[in-house]
Formats: structure tokens, sequence, C-alpha cells
């Protein structure tokens, strides 16, 4: 029997040591589901923790439903561990119980016994700061460690572009998805402090670290001592850098703004959105900082410290290889360019040194470059290169790793792996040979060094040259000094150490900056990525050399995305050079007292948020009894009682010298369902903090700051009852009155509530009507008396209508009822503002309206010069009559029931109600021009050639380049037709002339004029771009039943048009639109076929109302409307915009004009239309057989339209159509449909030139027969001719460099409307060229200066460049504090 050591190393049989293990096994599950049933028994506590902190990576509200024998100890550790913070780091504290102290995180006591309440009920705690230090975060290996029980050291660990909570980082922000982040440490962990970034300025984050962690740019700048006297510390550069600092080194935030600091620069907030290059930010600020210093009284001291600390010293040569002569120049700079990739070659250089190398390799100039040598005489080959003659203390080195592909023609960026060391010497590119040897004499110019810049083509940054911007410090006018001459130092103290390495994260398009620096305290590396800051280690630098692990494939252009380093910064290894850090007991005076005044600041700070965290904000309603409802936010300490915020809202609200204090209360109210929740009485003095629940980033109900009169008394409010708003109904006067507020109980009877409404209203219960609006226009008759108001659906809030008379109304349906009419009618009127035009045709312009009885005109008073108003209408009225009864019985298609119909006046319904007295309507019109218009009747249309309007033109354009605010057609100021107008008073109801006032005109008015008169064209009205007024019948579509219309003069206080020109009308918004026009033909003053609706929308963009049968159910209150005169569209026409096509110009579109087309016109017909239109609107004097329409689709002209076309039978058409108009050179050879015409252009290689377009017609889709034609236009032999097909929207422009490769050339078809050609239809464009055509040989020079004029073509054109690179705006720093006047005198 096999044996096997047991748990006491004893030798037990196999057999019986597996049935000991499960047993074992069996005896702890047994323990464990015991534990899961007793704490299942146990009773749970609900807690609710809210984080209070300023942490942004955290979650904002925790819950935990922990057993109630929970330790308050172990309740820490929970909430720690599920927010992520370091126990012990942060306190708990209750929500809702102000004044207490923070639960103690050491505590055994449990839950229960500690004021918790179990049951589901909610327990509020808030996590705050301890000892105003905010909480520490968990680190990642502390996690990893927590979750594996092991730390794992062999994990991979790489610091990028972390995320960034609640900020924007620069656009294009990527990482590689191989690269693990390492851990976010907070500042008590690492010590240092991060920066917020703004929005894209996380290169300045990087620079500004990269600063801070200098120990010698940051104790020179600690030196330095602002003076008040001499600049604004808000616009002073040094100093504001001087105070980021000392935030940096002192603060105990986790991460700093830098919003002082580039308002010193004189950026405002759209700066934070342009992404630039850290190295010119470098170059820039240096030089800012050394302006700035220069205009100080301490401009000895720091004046040269940026030369002293970055500037080093080159020599630029040439040596003539025949005699030795050389000429050079010194030349300084600030830091070194290192090419990744020299022009041309595919290797890139794989290291600094390397680079560094190439950067002092000299080039021979031979052939045709040869130098002139002044000692020669003669151009002899020699050798150009540079030297370095002296290394700065700080070395900096840029890794261009953004160039221009002038293949592709696209910015982008090298992501070559370039190695750097951690150590670099330097002595091998120094120049040890003495400045004037006996074969060397110097140049003249060489004391032209510029301070800070560097000569040398090699040294010139051109990072953004591609974009042609002028970039550096705004100044008035530069100044400069000279460098100071140092002693060369021996080989051996030429060695640099690495301790910045300023990282770029993306492509050419948009990235990342963040720095990896090495303290020079511990020698630890640091990642300071925006507001995080990390450690990390020396493989996490290696991994900054760029290049990738597989093959880096072609997309190495303008969008491929890696990261890599960018700029490195090396500090000389000089022990009497370099500094220390300074500590904060060695600062000078002047930086302590800036330690405490920020200190002072922070600790303010802490208290302003302290307060902010205390304070409940609320939304707060008044109904001022002036202002109407007024709305803002009450912002109460959580301590302060409800008779202090009173208070406070009342001094708001300014109601002291309305309402005294003590007719005021704040109420619980719902602004949703304006409910008034309940009110607080005998709880005065009990905290808001109590009475809101807390305080809370939002609320679920408002306060309400309710008033009363001095003898009234308010009424309570209790929680569960409903709030109902009474409005009683006068039959007899057909008015609502405003509404009575009504607190009832869901639980009541009808017969209870109208009892209640009974008591509020005065009205008797015994007769009452109660009618329920339970959603927009559904209403309900409460009869029922033993139902509740829960069960008819009463809810929080509610509008009833109740009404009292003793009528035979209560004996009919509810339905016929004249309450449910008028309740009806109330639900759907809507309210609009109606702009009529500025004048009308003829004696149109004498209308006016009545300002008030002091007015100028004095119309009421006229009586011998004309009949009264009533009189003149009775006889218009009549006249309609008569006229209406002859054409009824002149037709042949009416029966003798229809002569029984009358005119559009007689259906009118008297007024309910008589008009004020003092308001009077007043009329000045033509006898002579009425009988015209009486004559011409209410239905005289285009088709009747006897009327004045059967002269107007179809077209319906107004101005040719202002449709939309001219207010009078062409149309109609050239015909003779004039109709009268009413003259309206401005108080009361408009009356009408024979004493109707405009609340009787409904929907129910008729004309009969067009039953003898068919319209010419009889489209069906689904098909047709608008409605006619009329329908198949000749009935008006207007007819309908009975809705309501009123007008009346638009007051000061309506509408900011002009109230002489507007009108208020209060109409039923289930009327048409062709009734709604006829109701306003006597405002308007001309027949509802005579004139347009438009829409205003909110933006003041205007749009024609067209459809006579829909409703005006899209409209609501306060909506605007313009009225416009012009003949109005008839059934079956369309209106049309004309454009000319002009396919040689820029612009080869251009618009002429509207006009309207129709159903059944030949394409003849309507250019016949069309032509006098173009003579008299845009003067053109054009010939029919020389004009031509085509289908236009955007801007791309398509099919031709040939004469004999019809449309809606050959050519579809649409409301708002759009047709081309193309004036041709000759007689139209288009006659038939199976032809094609193309257009064609050709491309010359030899001269890269585009020739004009020419148009070709073909009988067929051969592409045999287009080869011949084109062959035949362009003079080019069959065998070498070529073509293709143009790409994208007319005129489908391409830039010369790239046509002659980029389109698909002679595809092998025969057909032109298979693919790749896809050419069915006429206008399709095609190039062609002759193959035997060289192509131009460009240099350089002149590819670029090509490009950049086809890149301007081609934008304005509107076509699509290959390639657009962003246009970055130039970096400048203001020194005056603002951006300068000129631009034009920045500096670089």
């Amino acid at each position: 029997m096999e044996m096997v050591p047991s748990e006491d190393n004893q030798f037990v049989p196999k057999e019986g040591m597996f049935w000991s293990c499960r047993q074992v096994i069996f005896d702890e599950m047994k323990r464990r589901c015991q534990q899961i049933q007793n704490a299942a028994d146990e009773l749970r506590v609900l807690c609710i923790v809210q984080d209070t902190t300023s942490v942004t990576a955290v979650t904002g509200k925790l819950t935990l439903n922990l057993p109630a024998s929970t330790t308050l100890s172990k309740l820490h550790e929970d909430v720690a561990h599920k927010a992520g913070y370091v126990p012990g780091t942060f306190e708990l504290v209750w929500g809702n119980i102000p004044d207490t102290p923070s639960l103690d995180y050491t505590s055994d006591m449990s839950l229960i016994n500690s004021g918790f309440k179990p049951g589901g009920k909610r327990n509020c705690l808030h996590l705050t700061d301890k000892d105003g230090e905010q909480p520490h975060i968990v680190s990642d290996e502390s996690r990893a460690a927590e979750s594996s029980g092991c730390e794992d050291s062999s994990q991979e660990r790489f610091i990028g572009p972390l995320p960034r909570d609640g900020t924007v980082g620069c656009s294009g922000d990527q990482s590689s998805p191989s690269y693990s982040y390492s851990s976010i440490l907070n500042k008590s962990e690492t010590g240092y402090v991060g920066l917020v970034n703004q929005a894209m300025t996380c290169y300045l984050n990087s620079l500004l670290q990269t600063l801070f962690m200098t120990p010698e740019f940051r104790n020179a700048l600690y030196n330095w001592e602002f003076e008040e006297s001499e600049e604004e510390p808000v616009t002073s550069i040094p100093y504001q850098l001087q105070r980021l600092f000392v935030l940096l080194q002192t603060s105990k935030k986790r991460a700093i703004e830098t919003t002082d600091v580039t308002r010193s620069f004189g950026w405002d907030s759209s700066e934070a959105w342009q992404q630039h290059d850290v190295q010119e930010l470098c170059r820039v600020m240096f030089d800012a900082l050394e302006q700035k210093w220069k205009q100080t009284e301490q401009v000895s001291i720091f004046a040269d410290l940026i030369n002293q600390l970055y500037q080093g010293k080159l020599k630029d040569y040439v040596r003539c290889l025949e005699c030795g002569y050389e000429s050079w120049r010194n030349d300084t700079y600030l830091d070194i360019p290192l090419v990744i990739r020299p022009f041309g070659a595919s290797q890139a250089y794989g290291s600094v040194e390397e680079a560094l190398q190439a950067f002092v390799q000299p080039e021979t100039l031979d052939g045709p470059n040869q130098y002139f040598c002044e000692r020669c005489k003669k151009k002899c080959d020699a050798r150009k290169g540079l030297r370095f003659l002296h290394f700065p203390y700080l070395l900096t080195l840029q890794l261009k790793r953004f160039d221009f592909d002038y293949t592709t023609m696209h910015r982008i960026k090298l992501n070559d792996r370039m190695t750097f060391p951690e150590e670099l010497d330097m002595s091998p590119f120094i120049d040890v040979e003495d400045e004037k040897s006996p074969q060397t004499e110097s140049c003249t110019d060489s004391g032209a060094e510029n301070e800070g810049s560097c000569h040398s083509d090699q040294m010139s940054n051109d990072f953004s040259t591609d974009d042609c911007v002028d970039e550096g410090i705004c100044l008035d006018s530069s100044s400069s000094s000279s460098s100071t001459e140092r002693v060369l130092k021996p080989k051996s103290l030429l060695t640099y150490e690495l301790f910045s390495v300023m990282v770029h994260s993306g492509s050419a398009a948009g990235g990342h900056y963040y720095a990896c620096i090495r303290s020079f305290s511990d020698g630890q590396w640091y990642s300071f990525n925006d507001q995080h800051v990390s450690k990390i280690t020396q493989d996490d630098i290696r991994k900054t050399y760029g290049g990738s692990s597989g093959s880096r494939g072609y997309y190495s252009s303008a969008f491929a995305s890696s990261t890599n380093a960018y700029m490195l910064i090396y500090r000389l290894k000089d022990a009497t050079r370099n500094a220390k850090y300074f500590a904060v007991e060695d600062f000078p005076a002047h930086i302590t007292r800036l330690v405490q005044k920020e200190k002072e600041s922070e600790e303010q700070e802490k208290r302003q948020r302290e307060i902010e965290r205390n304070t409940c904000k609320i939304k707060l309603f008044c109904m001022h009894p002036v202002k109407m409802m007024m709305e803002s936010k009450l912002e109460v300490h959580k301590d302060k009682t409800l008779n202090e915020a009173t208070e406070m809202a009342y001094k708001m609200m300014e109601l002291q010298e309305v309402v005294p204090f003590d007719c005021c209360r704040l109420v619980k109210y719902d602004e949703f369902h304006e409910y008034l929740e309940r009110s607080y009485e005998g709880e005065e003095d009990t905290p808001m903090g109590l009475l809101l629940g807390g305080v809370k980033s939002s609320y679920m109900f408002d306060l309400l700051l309710e008033t009363r009169r001095p003898e009234q008394v308010f009424q309570p409010y209790k929680p569960g009852e409903v709030m109902v708003k009474v409005h009683v109904v006068d039959l007899k006067s057909e008015t609502i009155a405003s509404p009575v507020s009504v607190r009832a109980y869901l639980n009541q009877t009808i017969p209870e509530f109208k009892q209640l409404i009974a008591q509020a209203t005065g009205l008797s219960a015994e007769t009452m009507r109660v009618v329920l609006e339970r959603c927009y226009n559904d209403l309900r008759l409460l009869y029922v008396p033993n139902k509740t108001l829960k069960a008819e659906g009463f809810f929080r809030s509610n509008k009833v209508f109740v009404e009292s008379s003793e009528t035979a109304d209560h004996q009919v349906a509810f339905t016929d009822s004249v309450l449910w009419k008028l309740l009806d009618r109330h639900g759907n009127t809507i309210r609009l503002l109606v702009l009529l035009p500025q004048q009308s045709p003829g004696t149109l312009a004498n209308r006016t309206l009545k300002a008030g009885s002091d007015s100028d005109v004095p119309f009421g008073d006229s009586k011998g010069n004309s009949k009264s108003v009533e009189a003149i209408l009775e006889e218009s009225t009549e006249k309609l009559k008569n006229l209406s009864l002859q054409q009824q019985q002149g037709s042949s298609n009416c029966d003798s029931q229809k002569s029984s119909h009358t005119s559009d006046f007689e259906h009118i319904e008297s007024p309910t109600q008589e008009a004020d007295s003092n308001s009077s309507l007043c009329v000045a019109v033509d006898n002579r021009e009425l009988e015209n218009r009486i004559r011409a009747g209410p239905g005289s249309g285009v088709s009747d050639p006897e009327t004045p309007f059967a002269s107007e033109e179809r077209s319906d354009s107004e101005v040719i380049n202002d449709r939309s605010t001219s207010s009078v057609d062409s149309d109609i100021l050239s015909s003779s037709h004039s109709s009268d107008t009413l003259c309206n008073a401005e108080s009361g109801p408009i009356q009408l002339a024979n004493g109707l006032d405009s609340h009787s005109i409904t929907s129910s008015r008729r004309s009969k004029a067009h039953e003898g008169k068919k319209e010419t064209w009889d489209t069906a009205e689904e098909d047709s771009g608008t409605d006619s007024e009329y329908d198949d019948n000749g009935k008006s579509k207007a007819e309908a039943s009975y809705l309501y219309f009123k007008a009346e003069p638009c007051s000061h206080d309506d509408s900011t048009w002009d109230t002489q020109k507007c009108l208020v009308v209060h109409v039923d918004k289930r009327i048409t639109l062709a009734a709604f026009k006829l109701n306003l033909e006597p405002y308007v003053g001309v027949l509802s076929t005579q004139f347009k609706v438009f829409r205003v929308y909110a933006n003041n963009q205007e749009f024609e109302s067209v459809r006579l049968n829909e409703t005006l159910s899209s409209f609501s209150d306060d909506n605007k409307i313009t009225i416009r005169l012009g003949r109005a569209l008839k059934k079956g026409e369309y209106r049309v915009k004309v454009y000319q096509l002009l396919i040689n110009e820029s612009e080869p579109c251009k618009f002429l004009l509207d006009t309207v087309f129709a159903k059944g016109m030949t394409v003849r017909q309507s250019k016949e239309e069309l032509l006098p239109q173009l003579k008299e609107q845009c003067k053109l004097d054009l010939s029919i057989d020389r004009v031509r329409l085509r289908k236009k689709t955007w801007k791309n002209p398509g099919t031709v339209f040939l004469d004999y076309h019809v449309y809606e039978e050959d050519i579809s058409i649409s409301s708002n159509w759009e047709v081309f108009l193309e004036v041709l050179n000759e007689p139209e050879k288009m006659k038939s449909m199976s032809q094609l015409a193309v257009l064609t252009r050709r491309w010359s290689p030899a001269t890269m030139k585009l020739g004009s377009f020419q148009e070709v017609i073909l009988e067929s889709s051969s592409v045999e027969e287009l080869k011949e034609k084109l062959s035949h236009l362009g003079q080019i032999s069959l065998e070498n001719l070529e073509f293709a097909k143009g790409r994208g929207t007319f005129p489908c422009d391409i830039s010369v460099l790239e046509i002659h490769q980029d389109l698909d050339w002679n595809p092998k078809v025969s057909t032109l409307n298979v693919w790749p050609l896809y050419i069915c239809d006429d206008g399709a464009v095609v190039f062609y060229r002759d193959n035997t055509e060289e192509l131009m040989e460009l240099s350089e020079d002149e590819r670029s200066e090509l490009m950049k004029k086809e890149s301007s073509r081609l934008l304005k054109t509107g076509q699509r460049v290959s390639y657009s690179p962003r246009k970055e705006k130039a970096l400048k720093i203001y020194l005056d504090g603002g951006p300068a006047k000129d631009t034009g005198q920045g500096q670089d």
C-alpha cells in the first residue's frame, strides 16, 4: 500500500489521506455556510459616502451595505479600499448633522452602537480632508500587491501620456498599447506637485517643470527680487515664474494652475487651445525673460543669466582646398538641432553621438558649387562646415523629428530610434585649433553674431517654416548684447549628465508633451505629465528612444503616431559649479515673505472651499408683485436658519419697498409641475441643512418666496396635498379668468371638491360644472359623485375649469355644449406676431393705424369727404354678392344649387361684445379703386385675362440679390391694381367697416368665384410643391367649422417690431394656412393670392410657408410671421431658382433670379417666360436658341433639358427647385436624349498647365467616339491620346502636381457607362493628354512655389486639398501684457 506523509509528518495510507482532506474541506465549507447564514440574519446598515475633496480621480459618491456589527475601523478600511485612498489620510463625518466630530477611524465600536440606523435607512456620511491635506491615493503597485499577494518586480512599467480627468489635452494625444503606466503617486509620496493642463498647454507644463528642476535656474530666479514700483505683478513674467516655483516647492496641492503665468505672457483663454512646439516656447520665453530683466534695476545681475547657462558658441567656416585660406564667422546658439534622418536617406542616425558627428562633418563644395577664394581669386573646391568653440553649462539638444516629405507633400514625424547616453562626452566635438592659425584669416563679418540665435542654415529651427509665420516676442525695438568670451575647458571636463527628457507622443498633426526629469537631490527619475507626477526607471527612459518592435512600414507620415524623446537637456559635471536646490530655510527674505503670502492665500482658499462644502445652493423663485415671476439661486450656509434664509431671499428679490418682511415666507416648490409641495410652519429656527436634506450638488425641488397682502393669512401647505389651478369660465362674455389656487386631497370626492371650489370662487356648488384638463387639450367633465380625485386622474399639479350658470347648456352633451367649444378654442388658440408689408400697391400707402386720440391724422373727423366706413364696406359686400351670383350663373360647370352660395363676407358672424367706444376704424380709399377691386372679385386670378393681374409675370422674385428683405414684389409694383385698406385703431378689437370686429372673422368664409374657371394645369395636390387655395370643386379650403381668429394692433410691449406695421393675432392653430391668409386680407389690403407668408425663426431666418392645406399646428405662442406682397403659387406651380453656369470661370455657379415653372409647361415655354425676366432684372439680352436649361445637383451640371421636354412628365420638379441656365456660343446641338454632352479639358505635361473647358457632343456611349472627338479637338493622334475621368464635384479641379500620376489614365473599357468611368449623364468632366509629352522637370524651389500657388488656387475654388497642414498661430509672448497693435514688429 502506498504511504504518504500526513500533516504531523506521520506516514499514512494514501487512501486515508484522501478521505482526511475531504473531511477538512467539508468542515470548512460548512463553517462558511454558517457564517453566511448568520450574516444574512444580521441587520445591515446602508452607508452613502459623499466624497467632498477636490480630488477628481475618485468617484464622487460611494455606497456600502455593511453588517450592523461592523466596527468603525472596518468602515474606514472599506471606504478607503473602495475610494482608492490610503487608510488614515481622510476623515468621515455625518453629512446631515452639523458641527459633529469626525468618526474615530481606530475605534472598535460597532455601527449600530455609533448611531447608524439599520434596516435600509440611508446613513449619509461626508469624506473630507484630514488636517488640511487631501487624501492620499493608493499606488498602483500597492493595489497590485494587495490583489496578488506579492510585489511583481518584473512587471514592465512605463510612464506615458496619462488620461487627464477633467482636463482637455492636446489634440491627437496617443500612446502605444504595449506600454504599461507606472504608479501615479500623490505629492506626499513623490514630494512634487503637478501642473494643470489648461487645454493644450502640455508643452508649457513640460518646460516649466524642467526649469523648476534645474537648480541653477531656480536659485537664480529666487535671488531676483520683484519691485512693484517697476511693474504690475500681473504682467511681470519673472515674478509669476517665481510665484509658480514657490508653489511647486511648498504647496500641499496635488497640482496647481498656470493661468497666472500665461496671463503674464499676455495670453487670453484662446491661447490655451493653441498647440505649439516646446523648443519654440523655450527660445521665445528665454528672450522674454531677458527683455524683462533688462527693464529692472537688477539688469547687471540677471540680464545675461540665460546666456551664462544655455548659450554656446560655434564657428561657421569655409576652407579653400587649394591654398588653405579659411573664411569664418562666430555664431552663438541656445540649443543644437540634431537631424534624425538625413535628407533623401532611408536610414536614420542611430544615436545622438552619431548625429553630433554628422552635424560637424564638413561638406565639399565642388563642381557648380565651387567657392570663390579671395586669395586664389578664382573658384576653387572648398570644404564648408561647423566647429564648436564653446559648450554651455546647460546643453540643450533638439531631435528634429518633424520634417516635410516632398514625395507625399505631407508634414511628417520621424519616429526612428535614436539612443542617447545618460552621460555625454562632448570633447570629441570641440575645436581645439587656434582661432587664427597662419592658414586662416578672420572674416569681416565675424562680429555679426546675434545673441541666442544661429545664422547657420543647419542651425535654423525649421519646425514651423512651412507655415511662414512670424514668431517671437512683440517688441517695438530689439536689442542685443555681445556674448562674453569664455576660456575653453580641457576635454576631461566636458562630460555632461542627462537630467531632462521632453517627450512627444503623437504625430505631426498633433500630440502631447510630458517631461521625464531626474532630481539632483536623490538621483530618482520622475515623470511630470501635467497634474500627474510619478516615479519611473531607466527602462522607461530607454523606451523614449523611439522606433518599434515590428516593421515600421509605410505609414511614417503625417498621421503615424509614436512616443519618443524630442528635447534633451544635459548639465555639465563640474563640482565647482553644480548647485543644489535652495531649501526652505535657505530662502532669501523676499521669497520667505512670498511663501508666507502664498500660504495665507492657500489657507483662505481652503476656508472658502470649506464654506462651499457647507453651502446649500438651490433654485429660488418669487412671484414678484411688480416684476412677476423672478428666478435666482439662493446660496445659504447649512447652519443658517429658515428665518435667516428667508431674509436673504427677501433682499435678493428686492421686495423691501414692495412687501413687508413678515408678509413673506419660503415654501417647497416644484417648478416643473408648478406645485407648492409644503410650507414650514413652526420651523423658522431649523437649520437649512436639515430642511433641505443636507448639502447636495443639486436638489429635486426648488424654493418659492411666497408673498401675501397684510390683511391676508398664509395658507398651510401639507405634504400629500395636490394643488389645483381653478379657472372660472363666463359663457356670456366668453372669457376665462386667471387661475385661483386651491389645495385638495386625492381622497376627496367630486362633491367635496366642488364645495372647496365654491368657497374659493363664490360660485354655486349645485349648478357647478367642473372640467379637468388632464393633459394638453384632454378635457374631462367631472360628474360622477362618488369618484375621488385620484380616480379621476388628479396629480400633484392640476388645472380645472368651472362654470356655474343656469342655462340650457347644462342639458346638452358636453362635447356639443358651448362650454366645450369655448374650452376647445381656448386650448388651441395661439398668439402670433404678424409683420405687415411696409406699403401696399397704389393707394395702400395711405393705410395707417391710429396712434391715439391725439393723432395727427384726424381720420375719424372726416365726414364730408367720403362715405362712412360702414357704408363703403356694405356697398362692397353687396357688389361682391352680385358678382359672385353672376359668375355662378355664367358658368357651364355650375348647377342650380351653387347659385345659393354667397361671397366671402356673407358668413361673418356677429361679434359677441361691443368694441370700446374710443376705438375707431378709418378708411382712406378711392371709390374708383374700390370698384375695380369689386369688379375683379376675390377669386380673380392669373387665368382670367380680363383681370388686372393677368399681365403679371410668373416670377416670384423680389430683388435680385436681396430677396428676403423686399416687401413688395416687382410683379405687384408693376401692376395697375390697387385695393382699399382698412385703417385700424390701436385699442380694442379691430373693427370692420360694417360694424363687425375681427374677433368674429372665422374660417367659414367661402368664395365661389373660381367655380367657373378651371386651372390651366391640374396636378395632383400631393405632387405639387404647393397647394392650391381651392379644391377640385372650386371650394375654398378655408371652409371649415368655426375657428377662432382675432387681430389687434401690436403694443410696444408685445414686440420689438414697429407697432405701426405689426398685428397681434389670436388664432386657432387648427386653421389652415389658406384660411389664415383669407382672414388676413383686410389687414394686408390685397387678396390672399397676392401675398406670401414667411415664418421667422429664432435666428431671424425666414422661410416661406406654402402648403395651404396644412394647419398652423407647428406654430406656438409668440411666433413671428412676415407678410410680403407678391403672387402666391397656384396648384401645380413651383418656385425655381435659376443659376448661370459659367464653366470657365473661377466661380462657375452664379445666382440669377427666382421664377415660377408649372406642371405641363414645356422647357421652351419656360425659356420664353424666363428671358424677359433676365433682361429686366439681370440685364441679360439672350436669344432663345442660344440658351439651354440643364439639371443642377449642388454645383454639378447634369442632364440637358430639350425644348420639347414637359415638366412633371419628362422632368421631375419639386419645391425650391434649382436649375442651371447656360449661354451657348452657337445654336443648340443637343437634339435627342440619346446624345451625351461631355465637358473636356486638356492637360499639357510639358507646360504643366490645364486648358479651358470645351464641350463634346457624343451620339453614343462609345469610348472610340469620345477618343475620336478628343483627337480632332486637340490635334492629337489616336494612338497617343489618353483620357481620364475627373473626380469630385464640378469643375473637378486637381493640382497640376498630382494630375499626371493620380488620375486613372486610359482605362481599358469600350463603353463609357461601365466601371471605372460610369459616364451615364451629361456634364461629366474628362481630362485628356498627349502621352508623348514629357513631364516638365522642376527644381525644389520651383516645385515648392508651384505647390503654394496650387494650394491657394484649389482653396479658392473650394476643392479638396490632398494635404492641409494645421495652420499654427504664431507663438508670441507680449511684454506689454497684451497683443501688440502692430503684430508685424515681432522679433524672431
